[in-house]
């Protein structure tokens, strides 16, 4: 049998990418938004055009807190390997099937 499956967040390497990967679908978010926020300011939507600016608005915090965490991630991988260092890193707490 195999091993449990990993989540993003079984590690800390794979928290790290997975906030990466967030990042990367909000800077894209982030692109498609800015089209769409020409678009509404060549037809004159004021009301769509608020509604798309609060949407930047609220793109550019969740980017900086996604880059806030990843680099909060970073520090904690840094401080694990300068404590483990000499040591042997520990075995990840997955459950191992047993073969009858």
């Amino acid at each position: 049998m195999s091993a449990l499956p990993e989540t993003p967040f079984d590690s800390i390497e794979n928290a790290h990418e997975y906030i990466r990967l967030l990042l990367d679908a909000v800077t894209e978010g982030k692109r498609d938004i800015e089209s769409d926020v020409q678009g509404a300011v060549e037809s004159k939507a004021e009301r769509h055009l608020e509604a798309l600016r609060l949407v930047q608005h609220k793109l550019d915090k969740l980017e900086q807190h996604l880059k806030t965490s990843g680099r909060l991630l970073n520090d904690l991988r840094i401080l694990r390997r300068l404590l483990l260092e000499g040591r042997p890193e520990p075995v990840s707490s997955k459950v191992a099937s047993v073969r009858p």
